[in-house]
């Protein structure tokens, strides 16, 4: 097997699928990614990787500590580990300067693998509930389309494709399911699929997240699906969240924190807790009069039935949202002695309320940090704005979408070990 398997990271988001195949071992060749400032995460989160290589950890450190600015931080690495983060939607008129940027990042190498999956919300059950058409006829429906463009360009021994389970019943106009379509152009592309719907909390992820995880081989041979080691460890959040500091509504920040000491092993296994590089993020956002009420009975229904408050259920009072059908179970208890969470969602600064529980003594809503943890994020991955200026918003909105990082570096090693 190749030393150096070097990839493409399609539909990147804030690099979550990226960075679980990097601690595995692979290379990133670039990413390409719509969103303007999840391209600024993940250019950030390349030049860390770069300056770690280098041995210039330190440079990164003044940068969270914010000693240096955003593009003094991109000034110290070479100039194409910027222009490797390809700020591009990926459409007809896009893809030839797409090819472009990313043959002149290959300089004549073979591309070995292209991971990746397009946005999830036509192929959702909630994003189909929300819209009229049930999100017949929505573009992006169609962007595996555009997905078998690079493997028929760039011919990959392996892809890994991601999409949550609602592709396995999105259907268009004629009744037609777009993920047996899908597998039926890759296999025109030259490609066997094999897929599975695997669920974070099986590979140490301390949330019940399920995604379908398709893996392409080129050639005709089947049975070569890389099924990951299952990992199921004791660990809950309270243990999680342990060694970040005690706070309260309104209060922490996106600059560094003041750590307490951690004396277990499951955040150095996986690879979230690096004792070296300052941790970020850890700001939550003021409780409102409302906020806190519902709040109340959020943790007096939890407390007596172990059970999750669903919004029909408050005083019409209370109901702010128009949307009345979709993420009913907008406020989730985080309880110390929980082994896995629900899923950190995408509108988690918006639609999703997750409530610190008492028992974790800090009567508070998440903060990115935590969430970030939840998803299996390094202590050292910065999540950026589109303006170098902090904003919770679009952290959260990074950290939902993502892959959880354990998941996908345990299907990047068992890759490795079924190489061609």
């Amino acid at each position: 097997m190749k030393n150096n398997l070097c990839f493409l990271d399609l539909f990147a988001g804030a690099g979550g699928l990226s960075e679980g195949f990097i601690q595995a071992g692979f290379s990133p060749v670039a990413h390409v990614e719509a969103d303007q400032a999840a391209c600024f995460t993940l250019r950030t989160r390349m030049a860390y990787h770069w300056l770690k290589s280098a041995g210039r950890e330190s440079v990164y450190a003044d940068y969270l500590n914010s000693n240096t600015s955003r593009d003094d931080l991109y000034a110290t690495v070479p100039e194409e580990i910027e222009k490797s983060v390809i700020n591009k939607e990926i459409a007809e008129d896009s893809l030839k300067e797409i090819f472009g940027t990313i043959d002149m990042l290959l300089k004549g190498k073979k591309l070995d693998l292209i991971i990746g999956g397009p946005p999830c919300q036509a192929y959702s059950l909630v994003g189909r509930s929300r819209a009229i058409n049930g999100m017949v006829g929505d573009k992006r429906n169609y962007l595996y389309v555009y997905y078998a463009e690079f493997l028929k360009r760039y011919k990959p021994a392996y892809f890994v494709f991601e999409n949550v389970t609602g592709l396995l019943s999105a259907k268009n106009s004629r009744g037609k399911s777009y993920f047996e379509k899908m597998r039926k152009l890759f296999l025109e592309c030259g490609y066997e699929t094999e897929y599975r719907v695997l669920s974070a909390e099986n590979y140490g992820v301390l949330q019940t997240r399920k995604r379908i995880i398709l893996v392409g081989r080129k050639g005709n041979k089947t049975g070569f699906y890389p099924e990951p080691d299952m990992w199921q460890p004791k660990v809950t959040v309270g243990e999680v969240f342990s060694d970040l500091p005690v706070i309260t509504a309104g209060e922490g920040a996106a600059t560094p924190c003041r750590m307490k000491a951690y004396k277990r092993s499951w955040l150095y296994e996986a690879g979230i807790r690096n004792d070296a590089l300052p941790v970020t993020w850890h700001q939550a956002r003021p409780n409102n009069k409302q906020d806190l009420e519902i709040y109340r009975r959020v943790v007096d229904l939890w407390d007596k039935k172990k059970k999750r408050l669903e919004y029909d259920d408050l005083p019409e009072r209370l109901k702010t949202h128009t949307n009345r059908t979709s993420f009913v179970d907008r406020f989730k208890v985080v309880a110390a002695d929980l082994s896995a969470s629900h899923t950190v969602v995408a509108h988690l600064s918006k639609d999703g309320h997750y409530y610190i529980h008492p028992d974790i003594n800090q009567n508070r809503s998440i903060t990115p940090r935590e969430a970030a943890r939840l998803q299996t994020f390094p202590d050292d991955y910065y999540f950026e704005n589109v303006k170098p200026i902090p904003g919770r918003t679009a952290a959260f909105r990074q950290i939902g979408n993502a892959v959880p990082v354990l998941l996908a570096r345990k299907i990047a090693e068992k890759l490795r070990e079924v190489w061609i």
